[in-house]
């Protein structure tokens, strides 16, 4: 096989379509950004019920030797943690429970704050600080009267906290944006699938004659198709860096500049996350270009 043939008609190819392929470029670069925000925000979304608990979980506050709590005389004993337990396990509204240690609530905290402020001798809070916590799983989010009235003012409790009407209003903004961007997307997929159909149509038949020479002094068809695909490639490449870069600033500049500073009760996503968008879109990109252009190469080449 001739590669410089092959990269010499990958050119042309670029060069007599490129309108074509920057609309396709374009198409996708936002295609794949809004592809790439759902993902964040659905990340995001999952780091915050981490965090907070999710819309079927309330939390049983323990009581902690340092606690001001009236209700509270001294750090809760086993004895008294049983005792709340055996009460969750016998209530029907609660599907199960599970501990948080104070070194588990520690560490979420110095997760949403930042670890600096939680080191050395002057340290804001240390892991004795925190109290223990029951986390329970509800079976129906609306049914939890039940449960807190069986639970509340038992000894050992400090108090019970309905997580949901923290985490609710926050999750139900991230699924809407969620939602948004993921249909967008799919409209805007469909319509770089169109352009990639019509730019692989118009490069076969300004090629025509030279495809069926080729034909006839027996090229195979991926000899044929290879410079079809890696224009593919080269055009999702180009689109999946500009995405790539568009959620780079928004990382930067939504979440960074912005999230981090004025909003830092939240756990916000951050390079690891990224990292999975990235990913996602990376895969995505030249699938929805050199998948098609696979298919439709075998309809418009033929001679």
């Amino acid at each position: 096989m001739q590669l410089r043939y092959v990269f010499s008609e990958l050119g042309n190819g670029l060069r007599r379509n490129l309108s074509m392929h920057i609309a396709v470029i374009l198409t996708l670069f936002v295609s794949l950004t809004l592809v790439g925000l759902g993902v964040l925000f659905q990340l995001q979304a999952d780091k915050a019920a981490a965090h907070w608990g999710s819309q079927l979980q309330i939390q049983v506050a323990l009581c902690n030797a340092e606690d001001s709590n009236p209700a509270c005389a001294s750090e809760v004993t086993d004895a008294q943690r049983d005792a709340v337990t055996a009460v969750i396990d016998e209530n029907p509204e609660a599907a199960g429970w599970d501990l948080e240690t104070k070194e588990q609530a520690f560490a979420k905290v110095k997760e949403l704050y930042g670890p600096e402020k939680f080191e050395g001798e002057n340290a804001v809070l240390t892991a004795e600080d925190m109290p223990e916590s029951l986390w329970v799983e509800l079976e129906e989010p609306e049914e939890y009267q039940g449960i807190v009235s069986a639970v509340k003012g038992l000894d050992g409790v400090a108090g019970i906290r309905d997580m949901r009407r923290y985490i609710e209003p926050i999750v139900g903004t991230i699924d809407t944006l969620t939602k948004f961007s993921i249909a967008t997307a799919a409209f805007l997929v469909v319509a770089a699938l169109l352009l990639v159909a019509n730019t692989i149509r118009l490069a076969a038949f300004a090629r025509r004659k030279e495809i069926g020479i080729m034909r006839l002094v027996g090229a195979s068809t991926l000899y044929i198709a290879l410079p079809f695909l890696l224009e593919a490639l080269v055009t999702a490449l180009l689109g999946v860096l500009l995405a790539t870069g568009a959620l780079a600033a928004f990382m930067y500049f939504g979440i960074e500049q912005r999230g981090q500073d004025r909003l830092q009760f939240i756990p916000w996503i951050g390079m690891e996350q990224y990292v999975v968008a990235v990913v996602v879109i990376a895969v995505l990109g030249p699938l929805l270009t050199v998948l098609p252009t696979l298919v439709l190469t075998r309809k418009y080449l033929k001679v």
